[in-house]
């Protein structure tokens, strides 16, 4: 696991369907391995996956969607923000299930970008990396009302707190590939070693 100071817990969004890849996401094989452990092993602890399936509890404590109107990531960042606060844990970090190269500094760098900022979110030449930011527990009310208006959009929920950018280069952009579609998951298997990211 990546240690770091300034996150008070890691939580692995694992709560879609993966309809594209055919259902069962998180324990997609990729080299032999459940996507999830690939994840959880670039991850800082302790962990939490938000998703209900008893098969997850294997890599960490579940967390499951609160009740709520929405639907997707968002509430699973609002569900993990709530639980945090309910342990007077101040900061979370969320990353997505379906990311198995994630870069092994993301924790530090989001950590030391997000300042006196509610939310600090990592960014590549191709855009922000939504699922993968740090929050703070103080932003959950403002995500609640976004659900409770039906505003579920992650990206534009780290836009109204002033989420922190932070830049990562064009060199480290693989890293944050992401398996959405069986031919998404072949391509990973010719990445190279998982353990070290792709070649």
């Amino acid at each position: 696991m990546v240690g770091t100071r300034g996150i008070g817990a890691t939580v692995i969004l694992a709560g879609g369907a993966g309809a594209r890849l055919g259902g069962n996401k998180p324990l997609r094989l990729l080299a032999g391995r459940p996507l999830i452990a690939h994840v959880a092993a670039r991850c800082w602890g302790p962990l939490w996956i938000n998703a209900s399936d008893p098969r997850l509890a294997t890599y960490g404590t579940l967390v499951p969607d609160l009740p709520s109107p929405g639907q997707g990531p968002l509430v699973g960042v609002w569900s993990a923000l709530c639980y945090a606060e309910a342990l007077g844990i101040e900061t979370v970090l969320t990353v997505p299930v379906d990311t198995p190269f994630l870069p092994l500094d993301l924790p530090d760098r989001l950590a030391a970008g997000l300042a006196d900022g509610r939310a600090a979110v990592a960014a590549t030449p191709e855009g922000w990396q939504s699922a993968c930011a740090l929050w703070r527990v103080a932003a959950a009310a403002g995500l609640e009302a976004r659900l409770a208006a039906g505003d579920w959009s992650l990206h534009g929920a780290l836009r109204a707190v002033s989420a922190r950018v932070v830049d990562f280069g064009v060199e480290i952009t693989p890293l944050f590939f992401n398996i959405n579609t069986l031919a998404d998951l072949a391509a990973a298997e010719t990445r190279g070693s998982v353990a070290n990211g792709p070649n």
